[in-house]
This record gives structure tokens, C-alpha cells and sequence, in this order.
């Protein structure tokens, strides 16, 4: 039985990434250890793990994750509120397959894509 899925994206900075996601996304650092070349965050259920990659060419990253809200409404206005950039071809919308969605781009290019149903 599969219970869970916490992805493993890429990050040339920890430093940078971690400020992204929890100072301006809200997650929080997961663990007690601090590992230089990794880094681990929640929001809610929402878990994701980040590896170093100081070698990673942010044009060729084409990591993905598809994230699901409760309320994507009030999550995308929270996110304007805070001046957080959209991705410039994901303002949120409604699309062809039932899905209102928007997205965002970290600092590594990394998609994070946000869809609720509308069915």
C-alpha cells in the first residue's frame, strides 16, 4: 500500500532554496540535523525534499510538482499579497480538463503547479 509521496527536487543553493520556501511560501525545515547538501519541507500535508546540485543549469531543470489546495482562490491571493512571482504563463485559470490552477517557478526553475477541481 502506497501511503505518501515527498519528491526530491534539485537546488543549486541551499541557502537560497530554503529561504524561498520558508520565508516566503510558509513551509517549515523538517529534522534535527542539518545536512549541507539537503534540505526537507512541510506545509500542511505537502512534504518536499530538495538535493545539491550546484551544477544544475536552471534553463535544462524541468522539475515538477503538482501540489493540491483546499482553497487554490485564497492560496493564489496570499501568494500576490506577498508579491510572489507567478509563473509568467500560469496565471490562475481554469482549464480544459477541470482543473483551476496556477504556478510558480523557485529559484531553480523547479514548476510547482497548484490545482483544484472544479467538478
Amino acid at each position: 500500500m502506497l501511503n505518501d509521496i515527498h519528491p526530491k527536487l534539485p537546488m543549486r543553493n541551499k541557502a537560497i532554496t530554503k529561504d524561498y520556501y520558508i520565508n516566503q511560501l510558509g513551509f517549515k525545515e523538517l529534522g534535527d540535523e542539518d545536512y549541507e547538501a539537503y534540505l526537507m519541507v512541510k506545509k500542511d500535508n505537502i512534504e518536499i525534499h530538495f538535493f545539491l546540485f550546484k551544477d544544475l543549469n536552471p534553463k535544462e531543470n524541468y522539475g515538477q510538482v503538482y501540489i493540491r489546495p483546499d482553497n487554490i482562490d485564497q492560496l493564489y491571493q496570499e501568494l500576490l499579497d506577498k508579491n510572489i512571482a507567478i509563473h509568467p504563463n500560469g496565471k490562475l485559470e481554469i482549464k480544459p480538463w477541470g482543473q483551476k490552477e496556477f504556478a510558480l517557478l523557485d529559484p531553480d526553475t523547479n514548476l510547482l503547479t497548484f490545482g483544484q477541481s472544479i467538478l
